[in-house]
């Protein structure tokens, strides 16, 4: 599953806010890789005030941080449009300036990444993957998703 991890700095998000964060980096990822939605988690942090620095010096601008893990094997303009297209989105929502948001897309291999028990599939061999989860997991997943 990719994993994005949504931190933020000088920023409560409401309730809200991180479900309609949540659901734009999944559709994002949804729309630029193609692999299914519910294969998508996000996560969300918050760095306490004061604890966020630039240049050693304490920030206190609000600020987005969306770091992205995702399987290697995707086309440089897919990931282009992936990190443009959320963080565009986590500015809108977030009710910040695009500057105050920055996307970070890190690419693992699958042979390197471990879930639900089992080695990940490469892009685009998910179905068959998918087949040999268990039919509770397999429901819990797709029920997550749309």
């Amino acid at each position: 599953m990719p994993t994005y991890t949504v931190t933020v700095a000088n920023l409560s998000l409401t309730a809200e806010q991180e479900n309609s964060i949540a659901g734009a980096i999944t559709e994002s990822h949804h729309v630029s890789t193609g692999a299914p939605d519910f294969f998508a988690q996000v996560l969300f942090n918050a760095i306490a005030v004061g604890k966020h620095f630039i240049g050693g010096k304490i920030y206190r601008t609000s600020h987005v941080f969306v770091h992205g893990l995702i399987r290697a094997g995707r086309s440089t303009d897919a990931k282009s449009n992936l990190v443009e297209d959320i963080a565009k989105r986590v500015a809108e929502i977030a009710g910040l300036k695009p500057e105050d948001v920055w996307v970070y897309l890190q690419d693992i291999p699958a042979a390197q990444m471990v879930e639900f028990g089992r080695v990940l599939p490469e892009p685009g061999a998910e179905q068959e993957w998918l087949r040999g989860l268990s039919p509770e997991k397999l429901r819990e997943l797709k029920d997550a998703g749309s």
